[in-house]
């Protein structure tokens, strides 16, 4: 009985001795740079050209509220000795609410330029992990890192692949 054990007990560690070196043989993480394979996507190149113009479209609306502030600011100060001083109060007044207002436009106009830039990368950065996810399946990966931001200064180069190059070439099709 007790020989039975202990061959037993040999065959199992020799079969986790084995199954230790298979897995360190075959690489279980792969890594990229995230940023970079987005940046590789061909359709990335039209997203940077719509947000383009969409800040431009902003940038000028913004000059045109400032030059009509502006304007209206010198007229102010052209006339302000010569009204009588309800018309003096009243255009202050517009004036203040001139400035609240292309304030609260350009404090606005920074929101919708992040939120439709979060909802033209939203589709890019799916088609990505699909892709990552179909590499990582493959070779068999548990997961994929993202080594943006030096977010992982070390990976071991035996239990982990670099899955970037092939990630874009995937991307670029």
């Amino acid at each position: 009985m007790k020989r039975l054990l202990f061959s037993l007990m040999v065959l199992l560690s020799a079969l986790h001795a084995s199954a230790q070196t298979d897995s360190i043989s075959q690489p279980r993480y792969g890594y990229l740079s995230y940023d970079s394979a987005l940046v590789a996507m061909p359709e990335y190149a039209i997203f940077q050209q719509n947000m383009r113009q969409l800040r431009n479209a902003y940038e000028q609306e913004v000059k045109r509220v400032e030059d009509e502030f502006n304007q209206k600011y010198e007229a102010f100060l052209e006339g302000q000795r010569d009204f009588p001083r309800t018309i003096l109060l009243k255009r202050q007044t517009e004036l203040q609410q001139l400035m609240q207002q292309n304030i609260e436009f350009k404090a606005q106009g920074r929101r919708d330029l992040q939120q439709a830039e979060a909802e033209a990368l939203k589709p890019l950065r799916v088609r990505l992990n699909e892709t990552l996810a179909t590499i990582a399946r493959k070779y068999g990966l548990e997961l994929i890192v993202n080594t943006d931001a030096n977010a992982c200064p070390f990976i071991d180069p035996v239990l982990s692949i670099s899955v970037e190059e092939e990630a874009k070439a995937l991307l670029a099709k």
